[in-house]
């Protein structure tokens, strides 16, 4: 299924009921009395949260969705049934915003999360709510309130723990692919991944949750590449995993170059980028000595002042001991969150 993250879409909620003009039948009684009942309220329009959707590709085609029309009232004072609500189901990770204004009206972050982006019309009221001591016998009734549209721009942000990123053909579709059960396209050329990929990392009975940012270029962040379009994906994750294919360099120092370019384009991107919790790893070593990998990784650790894992996620190599960091950077991010919200 193709993965669509954005759409533009109009919603209109549904029009109240018109109020009805009725009489009673009963001798002695001016017209029998008013008995015209209100009409019933429009449907709302309510996106709702579902974990288990991760593309907008069910609002393909469709540019307008209406909710139900309240029924009219009716005589002996009836009431008109309220319009059923529409329910647009969203995968968990959607921002919901108004095309015209530019505010975002809500930010879907949670299973069953329900948001009310426009109110049906009220049902307009029956003659009976019109009598008086000085007209017994209205012979008038409202009609009801019309839906309201409302323009909207549903965008998707990936909900991950761990984001794995790094320039094009850096490995990260082999690596979650050796991961998890996430199958994604691989090949030997840059750009093979266009879209995010989620893979589900299990550790016993604990999980983490892994998505494959399409390879970033120098200039992302003013749109080169893929750029600005998957900069945004990597905003919700925890942590990152930055993939370095060594294999591709003759000096160490071009491996750092590597690792600087996506740094930096995160930074334009969003400073706050840099505070995110990281994992270095250098990929594709299978086509490298022990001697080369040896001398990458030592290097970098001592320009980046941090540990370096040599991986390959076609032997298998280290892979383990990644998943272990994962879930331990993970719980530490949990735990540090846990201890804010406390304060």
């Amino acid at each position: 299924m193709k993965f669509i993250d954005e759409v533009e879409i109009e919603v209109i909620s549904g029009d109240g009921g018109k109020g009805f003009v009725g009489y009673r039948r009963e001798k002695y009684v001016p017209l029998g009395g008013p008995d015209g009942g209100t009409g019933g309220k429009g449907g709302d329009i309510v996106f709702v949260g579902d974990e288990g959707m991760n593309t907008l590709m069910h609002f393909r085609g469709l540019k307008t969705f209406r909710a139900e029309e309240g029924v009219n009232g009716s005589g002996s004072n009836m009431t008109g049934a309220q319009g059923n609500d529409l329910l647009l189901k969203v995968p968990v990770g959607t921002l919901i915003t108004d095309r015209i204004t530019g505010n975002l009206l809500c930010d879907i972050t949670e299973h069953g999360q329900r948001y009310i982006a426009s109110e049906g019309g009220r049902g307009g009221l029956g003659n009976s709510a019109f009598k008086t001591s000085v007209k017994q016998t209205p012979n008038f009734a409202q009609n009801g309130e019309v839906g309201t549209a409302v323009q909207i721009h549903l965008e998707i942000k990936l909900l991950a723990d761990i984001a794995l990123i790094g320039l094009p053909n850096a490995g990260k579709s082999t690596l979650i692919s050796a991961i998890s059960a996430a199958r994604p396209k691989i090949a030997d050329y840059p750009f093979t991944t266009i879209e995010p990929n989620l893979g589900v990392v299990q550790l016993g009975e604990k999980t983490i949750v892994v998505t494959d940012i399409p390879g970033l270029i120098e200039g992302a962040a003013e749109g080169k590449g893929l750029g600005i379009k998957f900069l945004k994906h990597i905003e919700r994750t925890a942590a990152l995993v930055h993939l370095i294919d060594c294999s591709m360099f003759l000096e160490e120092f071009e491996a750092i170059e590597a690792y600087a370019t996506i740094r930096t384009e995160l930074e334009k991107y969003s400073s706050d980028m840099l505070n995110k919790k990281e994992i270095v790893c250098l990929t594709k070593i299978d086509a490298m000595t022990e001697e080369e990998i040896e001398k990458f990784r030592s290097h970098m650790e001592e320009q980046l002042d941090r540990r370096v894992l040599p991986i390959s996620g076609v032997s298998g190599r280290n892979i383990d001991v990644l998943k272990q960091l994962m879930l331990k950077t993970k719980e530490v991010i949990e735990e540090e969150r846990k201890a804010a919200n406390g304060k």
